[in-house]
């Protein structure tokens, strides 16, 4: 294999902080890398020096020769003033350049360029290009090729900085986080276009579907070491196990034989400075390794609610709408307790006009909310939160409570719960502004959960946190004695956690579905083969009948089945009504709500084969059909 990039002896400072220290790994041609560590330990800042935009404090990186790198990063580099079409376009590829000349001819009607761009794409076989481009555009929702640059959303930006990455085309291509800010749709898209890319890829996600389905190998970056896994997510989860396990039982027994050996060194004074030298060497080896402190870090969070009452929070015939836009319409519904209710729908359908109004930051235009008195929300918005960068972690949560006190009688302190959210004594004095973005999210979140809420409202709670604090996050999610509403675009971290989804449908409905995502999208692309089928007959039918009338003169002469044909007809006769049986059984079994996430995963891709079997089972049956 030929290596792309090679990282040597890497090693980066943030101020006093160590990010980073002599660490090394090669990214080979054609392998699709992700990149995992816990927050604070310096992921993007690895991307930046990858990349070229940092310097490295000590080691080299070699990218080898005319490689092209492509690098989508969190804070997206644009020029504010160009237009969206002039900056998605911006490229040293001459195609590229062609199309772009050819883009903005016809967004001009500039019929006399339109002729003569187009004879130089024919020059150059540059059609092809042309229409990737505009599935990449049309797929990310980038319809405001007019507009400039600077009057963009956050949102906007990021989507318009990787189209702009994906046309390129790189050899090599590095993103940070690239699903944040796409909804579901788009997500699932950009899983497809990377998993099928030549583009060797290096990356960073928390998504763990898209990370599982798109990556072949996985860099593990823990206390300075480099670890490698050639797997997906799934194959990463094992051997991560069985290396911890591994080093736990070598730290154990490291441990038992530096007692004999302290037993060794009191007794024997003499001999530390002669003969045994060697063995005062080994101890101090074996007193390093024994020392070590495995911490698989966890976030405890062992929170529990404030008490809930009979009443909850309930909906009667709610409508709210914008100038233009409606985005909810006579919705009704009663929260009941303990429940988790996953929001979905695509971006500007309401999803967070809908969380604003069951906290009664807006109002409705018409019907009614009433909030049970015992009810106390706990809202972690997508936003985030300003904090002061000069304010120490420790003073943040402090501002909102010292300590935590529950129905029993027991207490948590500020310091206690910065511990849990594994920032350790030592660090809670830190200024903020010496966090990274994930820890920031982390502290944030801790500060939420701080209010000792009992209905938990969480808007893209996983952007930017690291995988280890997601799974532990899910984790009290699913024992948290209150209730839950989440918009989140994860749809692992969905699964796990809801009961069943508002569906948001656009122009003001909203439908409750009763079950995860998983379920949700296989019910949406079985109604979508349904219906494409329904079309493809239909078409077939008119055909049919438009042959029989253009000649109706014609004697038609019916081909009558072979005996395999026949034989083959009775097989399908009997094989589609036990496929229909299975499909149900699974489906069935996919809503029973007893499958944990790796089985519904297997499952789901189960249910599409056999949709698929079936699909090609009835429309061979219909062909066998017309001739018999």
């Amino acid at each position: 294999m030929k290596p792309f990039l090679q990282a040597e002896n890497l090693s980066k400072r943030w101020g006093e902080l160590m990010l980073f220290e002599n660490i090394s790994f090669t990214v080979f041609e054609g392998a699709k890398v992700a990149l995992i560590a816990k927050n604070g330990a310096g992921k993007s800042s690895l991307l930046d020096l990858l990349a070229g935009k940092e310097s490295a404090d000590e080691g080299l990186i070699t990218l080898t020769n005319d490689v092209k790198m492509g690098y989508f990063e969190q804070i997206p580099d644009l020029n504010p003033n160009n237009t969206v079409i002039e900056e998605v376009f911006e490229s040293d590829n001459e195609k590229i350049k062609t199309v772009k000349a050819f883009e903005l001819a016809v967004a001009h009607n500039k019929q006399d360029e339109i002729s003569a761009i187009s004879a130089k794409m024919d020059e150059l076989n540059a059609w092809a290009i042309e229409v990737e481009i505009k599935q990449i555009l049309t797929e990310l929702k980038i319809n405001f090729l007019e507009q400039k640059v600077a009057e963009l959303s956050g949102g906007q930006k990021k989507r318009l900085a990787l189209a702009k990455v994906l046309i390129n085309q790189p050899d090599l291509l590095i993103l940070d986080e690239p699903t944040n800010h796409l909804d579901l749709e788009m997500i699932e898209w950009l899983e497809a276009y990377l998993a099928k890319t030549k583009s060797t890829l290096l990356m960073v996600t928390h998504d763990r579907y898209f990370l599982d389905r798109v990556c072949n190998e996985i860099i593990e970056m823990e206390d300075n070491q480099i670890y490698r896994y050639q797997g997906n997510y799934s194959y990463f989860l094992e051997k991560r196990d069985e290396r911890i396990a591994m080093q736990q039982a070598s730290i154990s027994k490291a441990k038992n034989l530096m007692r004999t050996e302290i037993e060794w060194m009191r007794r024997m004074p003499k001999a530390r400075s002669h003969k045994a030298k060697y063995r005062v060497d080994a101890f101090q080896e074996l007193k390093d390794k024994a020392s070590q402190n495995i911490r698989d870090d966890k976030v405890e969070m062992s929170v529990k609610s404030a008490r809930l009452g009979k009443k909850i929070v309930e909906l009667e015939h709610v409508s709210k709408s914008f100038p233009g836009v409606k985005l909810i319409e006579d919705f009704s519904y009663k929260f009941q307790r303990f429940e988790k209710v996953g929001i979905v729908g695509k971006n500007g359908t309401g999803k967070s006009t809908f969380l604003n109004l069951l906290t009664q930051s807006l109002t409705p235009d018409s019907g009614d909310i009433e909030i049970g008195q015992t009810i106390k929300f706990g809202y972690y918005r997508q936003e985030g939160i300003a904090f002061d960068p000069q304010e120490k972690v420790i003073e943040a949560v402090q501002k909102i409570a010292e300590f935590i006190h529950f129905e029993d009688g027991t207490k948590m302190s500020a310091t206690q719960m910065l511990t849990h959210f594994l920032f350790p004594p030592e660090t809670q004095y830190n200024y903020i502004e010496k966090l990274s973005g994930g820890e920031q999210r982390r502290l944030y979140l801790c500060t939420v959960l701080m209010q000792n809420p009992n209905f938990l409202i969480l808007d893209e709670p996983t952007n930017d946190l690291d995988i280890m604090t997601l799974n532990v996050l899910e984790d009290y999610l699913q024992s948290f004695a209150g209730c839950v509403v989440v918009v989140s675009h994860d749809r692992f971290f969905m699964d796990k956690i809801v009961d069943h989804l508002f569906v948001f449908e656009g122009e003001g409905a909203i439908t409750d579905f009763p079950g995860n995502y998983t379920v949700y999208r296989n019910k949406v692309e079985e109604d979508e083969q349904q219906k494409a089928k329904e079309e493809a007959k239909k078409k077939a039918e008119a055909k049919a009948k438009s042959e029989a009338a253009a000649k109706p003169s014609q004697p038609q002469t019916k081909k009558k089945l072979s005996y395999n044909e026949k034989r083959e007809f009775e097989q399908l006769e009997n094989e589609i009504p036990e496929l229909e049986q299975q499909i149900g059984e699974l489906e069935e079994l996919l809503n029973s709500g007893n499958l944990n996430h790796d089985e519904l995963y297997e499952k789901s891709l189960q249910l599409d084969d056999m949709k698929s079997q079936l699909d090609e089972k009835e429309l061979r049956w219909l062909e066998l059909s017309e001739l018999g």
